[in-house]
């Protein structure tokens, strides 16, 4: 820019000097440099305005050819043009072959403004969701209008993080999986998973496993009679007393798994939503402790820590069930004398049901895979205490269905806590009413 300013300057000194010698020559020379300083002046004018015109009306074309500074300018301007034209083409180039990537995808891809409007999407979530091409700028939920999905979308990202699943708008045998990632000012993805294939797959193994739960129940329960009454009669031969005694005890153990099995499959075949009794809380662990103390046989110093009266809503047995599984894996995983805590507190947040143990402790790499089905961080112990592995994954699924959630925090060698918390719109003061 400084060479520019001086070049411009030296063309202003040379047409003045260049007036100035032809004024003396002439005799006129204040007439002469005024009119020479009069053409410059209107000649640089004249290339300001042709300039100025091209930049009013929007640049089209190259910049209008000019001499001095202004040359130099219009030289700049044409550079930048087509530097910005082969970065516009490179964007369009780039643009394309990511629209022409995600059309490939089989998963479908939904783009939303921050208002939760309809930006862009695949040819794959348009087929999924039901979307035609003028819908764009319509609000997603006036086409996937499933309570469930609206609750989600609108959770932005405080919300939970787990896909959502639900029907295909429009078609109930088509199950979708929806997930929403937010960017950006508010702006979201939404990727949409036919799981129909995988769904029905599910469904066939829980009906397989309700089935032959249901199928060995009775065996079970004739070999457990006959062994019973074997045991009871006095006839059996002195020799077979300790085979007896471990038949009725893995007939006693196959018997309990076949129950959680069936559980199980009962909480995930039926309704997401729980029952509507008033479960009280002070009564529910009471009972749960007394069935602790039971089962501990007086091994471990159980206590227990209710503050305030408190229902919730749901399914009496099922919470039941829930809070047993807790307190009963305690007694099972901590030493004689260990002492065991049952708490229950309410905040804010809601209502959290806490047990804590002195037990074995849990390594952190188990911690995420604890509520799978037949997860035994080992496998030898659980043997040993009786246990069938699902008594975590029947917590987890009795927590769906009451919108609670469970958390663990443990210390190898110091032991563990497990917390279930509850919304508060669960919950119930029964001080109040």
């Amino acid at each position: 820019m400084l060479d520019r300013s001086i070049g411009e300057f030296s063309r202003f000194i040379t047409i003045a000097l260049g007036c100035t010698i032809f004024g003396v020559a002439s005799g006129q020379w204040l007439l002469s440099i005024t009119l020479g300083l009069a053409v410059y002046l209107s000649w640089v004018l004249w290339q300001y305005r042709r300039f100025y015109r091209w930049l009013i009306n929007g640049r089209r074309g190259p910049a209008p050819t000019a001499f001095g500074i202004w040359g130099e300018i219009s030289d700049d301007f044409y550079r930048i043009q087509r530097r910005h034209r082969r970065e516009k083409q490179k964007l369009h180039a780039m643009l394309r072959r990511v629209q022409d990537s995600t059309s490939a995808l089989r998963e479908g891809i939904v783009a939303l403004e921050d208002d939760g409007n309809l930006a862009w999407w695949n040819p794959a979530a348009g087929d999924l969701l039901g979307l035609q091409p003028g819908d764009a700028g319509q609000p997603l939920v006036n086409f996937v209008r499933d309570p469930g999905f609206v609750n989600y979308l609108q959770q932005g990202t405080e919300g939970a993080h787990e896909p959502l699943t639900m029907p295909a708008p429009g078609d109930d045998t088509r199950i979708l999986q929806l997930e929403v990632t937010h960017y950006g000012q508010d702006e979201a993805l939404v990727i949409v998973r036919d799981i129909t294939r995988l769904h029905k797959l599910e469904q066939m193994r829980r009906d397989f496993v309700a089935n032959v739960s249901h199928e060995l129940r009775t065996p079970l329960t004739v070999i457990a009679g006959y062994l019973e009454t074997l045991e009871a009669s006095g006839q059996a031969p002195q020799g077979w007393q300790r085979p007896l005694t471990q038949m009725r005890e893995q007939t006693a153990r196959m018997t309990s798994l076949v129950n959680d099995l069936l559980l199980l499959a009962r909480l995930e075949t039926s309704e997401r939503d729980s029952g509507r009794e008033r479960v009280a809380v002070g009564e529910l662990i009471g009972r749960v402790a007394r069935e602790a103390r039971s089962f501990s046989g007086g091994r471990h110093e159980i206590s227990v820590d209710c503050q305030g009266d408190t229902t919730i809503t749901g399914d009496a047995n099922e919470l039941h069930s829930a809070f047993a599984n807790l307190a009963l894996n305690a007694v099972k995983y901590s030493p004689d004398g260990g002492p065991i805590q049952l708490r229950w507190r309410v905040d804010e947040n809601g209502g959290h049901f806490s047990v804590t143990d002195s037990g074995i402790g849990i390594d952190p790499i188990h911690i995420p895979r604890l509520t799978e089905r037949f997860y035994r961080v080992d496998a030898g112990r659980s043997r040993e205490s009786g246990g069938t592995g699902l008594g975590l994954a029947i917590v987890k699924h009795v927590l769906l269905r009451h919108s609670a959630e469970l958390s663990i925090s443990s210390v190898p060698g110091r032991g563990s806590t497990f917390t279930l918390h509850f919304p508060a719109q669960k919950l119930e003061s029964t001080t109040s009413t």
